[in-house]
Protein backbone atom coordinates (compact mmCIF):
# COMPACT_ATOMS: atom_id res chain seq x y z
CA UNK A 1 0.00 0.00 0.00
CA UNK A 2 1.13 3.48 -0.62
CA UNK A 3 1.74 5.91 1.90
CA UNK A 4 -0.75 8.75 2.59
CA UNK A 5 -2.08 10.81 0.23
CA UNK A 6 -2.55 14.23 1.62
CA UNK A 7 -4.21 15.43 -1.29
CA UNK A 8 -7.12 13.57 0.16
CA UNK A 9 -6.61 15.16 4.15
CA UNK A 10 -6.81 12.50 6.67
CA UNK A 11 -8.54 14.08 9.96
CA UNK A 12 -7.88 14.20 13.09
CA UNK A 13 -11.40 13.02 15.07
CA UNK A 14 -12.10 13.31 18.59
CA UNK A 15 -15.18 12.53 20.76
CA UNK A 16 -15.95 13.02 23.75
CA UNK A 17 -18.65 11.07 26.35
CA UNK A 18 -21.20 13.41 27.82
CA UNK A 19 -20.09 15.30 30.43
CA UNK A 20 -16.82 13.97 30.38
CA UNK A 21 -18.22 10.70 32.30
CA UNK A 22 -15.73 7.83 32.30
CA UNK A 23 -17.73 5.31 30.79
CA UNK A 24 -15.05 3.98 28.37
CA UNK A 25 -12.87 3.17 31.56
CA UNK A 26 -14.09 -0.31 31.17
CA UNK A 27 -13.17 -2.69 28.42
CA UNK A 28 -16.37 -3.64 27.13
CA UNK A 29 -17.49 0.23 26.48
CA UNK A 30 -13.97 0.54 24.61
CA UNK A 31 -14.74 -2.71 22.93
CA UNK A 32 -17.75 -1.49 21.38
CA UNK A 33 -15.58 1.36 19.89
CA UNK A 34 -12.94 -1.26 17.95
CA UNK A 35 -16.07 -2.94 16.60
CA UNK A 36 -17.70 -0.45 15.23
CA UNK A 37 -14.25 0.91 14.10
CA UNK A 38 -13.41 -2.61 12.54
CA UNK A 39 -17.11 -2.64 10.65
CA UNK A 40 -16.30 0.40 9.06
CA UNK A 41 -12.76 -0.14 7.84
CA UNK A 42 -14.33 -3.90 6.82
CA UNK A 43 -16.42 -1.98 4.94
CA UNK A 44 -14.13 -0.27 3.09
CA UNK A 45 -15.30 3.79 4.40
CA UNK A 46 -12.37 4.42 6.39
CA UNK A 47 -8.53 3.88 7.16
CA UNK A 48 -7.42 4.51 10.59
CA UNK A 49 -3.80 5.26 10.93
CA UNK A 50 -3.62 6.07 14.94
CA UNK A 51 -6.22 5.89 17.50
CA UNK A 52 -6.75 5.94 21.41
CA UNK A 53 -9.80 5.19 23.32
CA UNK A 54 -9.54 7.32 26.72
CA UNK A 55 -11.50 6.80 29.92
CA UNK A 56 -14.17 9.59 28.61
CA UNK A 57 -12.89 10.53 24.72
CA UNK A 58 -11.33 9.49 21.88
CA UNK A 59 -9.14 10.54 19.43
CA UNK A 60 -8.51 9.10 16.01
CA UNK A 61 -6.39 9.91 12.65
CA UNK A 62 -8.58 8.04 9.98
CA UNK A 63 -9.45 9.31 6.66
CA UNK A 64 -12.51 8.51 4.82
CA UNK A 65 -12.57 6.73 1.81
CA UNK A 66 -13.79 7.98 -1.75
CA UNK A 67 -17.30 7.69 -2.29
CA UNK A 68 -18.61 7.84 1.37
CA UNK A 69 -19.13 11.29 3.23
CA UNK A 70 -17.01 12.42 6.65
CA UNK A 71 -20.11 13.89 8.01
CA UNK A 72 -21.98 10.59 7.15
CA UNK A 73 -19.39 8.19 8.36
CA UNK A 74 -18.83 10.29 11.83
CA UNK A 75 -22.69 10.38 12.48
CA UNK A 76 -23.01 6.12 12.02
CA UNK A 77 -19.76 5.96 13.64
CA UNK A 78 -21.20 7.94 16.84
CA UNK A 79 -24.91 7.10 16.59
CA UNK A 80 -23.75 3.13 16.73
CA UNK A 81 -21.62 3.20 19.16
CA UNK A 82 -24.29 4.86 21.12
CA UNK A 83 -26.69 2.79 20.63
CA UNK A 84 -24.47 -0.24 21.29
CA UNK A 85 -23.50 1.65 24.81
CA UNK A 86 -27.21 2.13 25.87
CA UNK A 87 -27.75 -1.60 24.95
CA UNK A 88 -24.63 -2.50 27.35
CA UNK A 89 -26.21 -0.76 30.36
CA UNK A 90 -29.85 -1.47 29.78
CA UNK A 91 -29.19 -5.41 29.61
CA UNK A 92 -26.93 -5.06 32.60
CA UNK A 93 -29.49 -2.93 34.40
CA UNK A 94 -26.69 -0.60 35.29
CA UNK A 95 -27.97 2.84 36.83
CA UNK A 96 -25.39 4.36 34.89
CA UNK A 97 -27.83 4.53 32.57
CA UNK A 98 -29.53 7.48 34.00
CA UNK A 99 -26.62 9.60 33.59
CA UNK A 100 -26.86 9.89 30.11
CA UNK A 101 -30.97 10.21 30.42
CA UNK A 102 -31.98 14.37 28.39
CA UNK A 103 -35.14 14.05 27.08
CA UNK A 104 -34.48 16.49 24.64
CA UNK A 105 -37.09 16.41 21.63
CA UNK A 106 -34.95 14.21 19.60
CA UNK A 107 -33.85 11.49 21.92
CA UNK A 108 -34.18 10.76 25.33
CA UNK A 109 -30.22 9.37 25.87
CA UNK A 110 -27.07 10.95 25.07
CA UNK A 111 -23.78 9.67 25.18
CA UNK A 112 -21.71 11.70 23.37
CA UNK A 113 -20.99 15.51 23.43
CA UNK A 114 -22.85 17.29 20.53
CA UNK A 115 -20.33 18.82 17.84
CA UNK A 116 -17.28 15.75 17.86
CA UNK A 117 -14.07 17.33 16.83
CA UNK A 118 -12.64 17.01 13.33
CA UNK A 119 -9.80 18.77 11.75
CA UNK A 120 -7.96 18.29 8.25
CA UNK A 121 -4.61 17.03 8.62
CA UNK A 122 -2.80 18.91 5.27
CA UNK A 123 0.69 18.11 6.23
CA UNK A 124 2.73 14.87 7.16
CA UNK A 125 3.96 17.34 9.52
CA UNK A 126 0.68 18.32 11.55
CA UNK A 127 0.05 14.58 10.84
CA UNK A 128 2.95 13.30 12.97
CA UNK A 129 2.47 16.33 15.76
CA UNK A 130 -1.49 14.43 16.43
CA UNK A 131 -0.34 11.12 16.06
CA UNK A 132 2.66 11.79 18.82
CA UNK A 133 -0.89 13.30 20.82
CA UNK A 134 -2.70 10.54 20.38
CA UNK A 135 -0.05 8.12 21.78
CA UNK A 136 0.83 10.48 24.31
CA UNK A 137 -2.37 11.21 25.75
CA UNK A 138 -2.31 7.84 28.12
CA UNK A 139 0.42 9.08 30.11
CA UNK A 140 -0.21 12.70 30.76
CA UNK A 141 -0.89 13.78 34.37
CA UNK A 142 -4.00 13.14 34.72
CA UNK A 143 -4.59 9.71 33.55
CA UNK A 144 -1.36 8.03 34.17
CA UNK A 145 -2.51 5.04 32.97
CA UNK A 146 0.62 3.35 31.51
CA UNK A 147 4.44 4.19 31.63
CA UNK A 148 5.36 3.48 28.03
CA UNK A 149 2.74 4.86 25.20
CA UNK A 150 2.94 1.22 23.75
CA UNK A 151 1.90 -0.11 27.13
CA UNK A 152 -1.31 0.57 26.54
CA UNK A 153 -4.18 -1.43 24.96
CA UNK A 154 -6.33 0.69 23.52
CA UNK A 155 -3.97 2.98 21.67
CA UNK A 156 -2.39 2.15 18.18
CA UNK A 157 0.99 3.22 20.24
CA UNK A 158 1.69 -0.46 20.15
CA UNK A 159 1.43 -0.95 16.63
CA UNK A 160 3.61 1.86 15.67
CA UNK A 161 6.36 0.60 18.17
CA UNK A 162 6.06 -3.35 17.75
CA UNK A 163 4.36 -3.89 14.16
CA UNK A 164 1.67 -5.98 16.38
CA UNK A 165 -1.96 -4.62 15.23
CA UNK A 166 -3.93 -6.45 18.59
CA UNK A 167 -7.64 -5.53 17.04
CA UNK A 168 -6.56 -5.77 13.31
CA UNK A 169 -7.98 -1.87 12.94
CA UNK A 170 -4.58 -0.24 11.57
CA UNK A 171 -2.79 1.06 8.28
CA UNK A 172 0.31 2.13 8.53
CA UNK A 173 0.69 5.67 7.48
CA UNK A 174 3.92 5.20 5.62
CA UNK A 175 2.43 2.41 3.13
Amino acid sequence: MAAINFDYHPQFFTATILEWKPLLKADEFKNIIVDSLLFLKKEKSIEIYSFVIMPNHIHLIWQIQDGFKRDNIQMRFLKFTAQQMKFKLTDTNDSRLQDFRVNTSDREYQFWERNALSIDLWSEKVFMQKMEYIHNNPLQDKWQLVKYPEDYKYSSAKFYETGIDEFGLMTHYAG
